[in-house]
């Protein structure tokens, strides 16, 4: 960035808080952070798949999977795909900075909640990675594959089970981060914590939903696995939110 588009920069931010100002203010920050996450994301990415097949590995023994291919790029793609899920897992604290970041300077939020909120979602992504990746894959996997016979055998491809694995892992980090949500959303002002006390039967019904789209198996128990801990995460966003929010 040079001096002419920091000033200006400087000007916006010095400005009224006119919503168009913080719209550009925001665009021109999320356009530099674009640029550095993919720079970082492709070197990592890069640096990762020679690394990758010690992780395939892992996963094998670990989740006791037998795995095929069939087609001459799959290995090479699932491969790929484990490099790509490494990395953003890798990048994750210092995406999460940088976006702190960006809400600092957007909406004018103190540095102390900024290092409030890259160590709260840190702790709620790893949370709900290590949550898919020691619970809900293992009860899911051996559900499914449950179906075996001494007719039907199971045969997994590699390309399909590392997809399936790495979206479930980032999904549920992803999904952890309910409660963080909720309060930076209050916090700005765009909700009021209320509001999600009054729709709490409709977020049980989208809970329930998310639950059985995201876990593996549709039987209960695995919903139950997703849906528990998605709720308990709602109720504690709305607690949260109200301690953070200045009526």
């Amino acid at each position: 960035m040079n001096s002419e588009q920091a000033a200006g920069l400087h000007n916006l931010s010095e400005g009224d808080d006119y919503p168009a100002r913080k719209l550009i203010l925001f665009l021109v920050q999320f356009r530099k952070f674009i640029l550095e996450l993919g720079i970082a994301f492709f070197s990592l990415t890069f640096f990762f798949y020679w690394y990758a097949p010690d992780i395939l590995l892992f996963l094998q023994t670990d989740l006791d999977q037998k795995l095929a291919f069939f087609g001459v790029m799959e290995p090479v793609l699932a491969l790929v795909k484990i490099a790509s899920v490494l990395a953003i897992l890798v990048l994750a604290p210092w995406i999460l900075w940088r976006i702190a970041q960006v809400l600092v300077v957007t909406f004018r939020l103190t540095r102390t909640f900024a290092a409030i909120f890259v160590l709260s979602a840190l702790l709620l992504f790893y949370a709900g990675a290590s949550f898919c990746f020691f619970i809900t894959l293992p009860f899911g996997i051996n559900f499914l594959l449950g179906y075996q016979s001494e007719v039907v055998k199971p045969v997994i491809s590699v390309g399909k089970f590392v997809s399936f694995t790495g979206l479930f892992l980032l999904g549920f980090g992803l999904i952890f981060e309910i409660p963080l949500l909720m309060t930076i959303l209050c916090r700005l002002g765009i909700c009021h914590y209320s509001m999600f006390s009054r729709i709490r039967r409709y977020a049980v019904l989208v809970i329930a939903i998310l639950a059985a789209v995201l876990t593996p198996t549709p039987d209960v128990v695995n919903m139950a696995l997703m849906g528990i801990p998605l709720y308990l995460l709602y109720e504690m966003g709305i607690i949260i939110a109200r301690l953070n929010t200045r009526d």
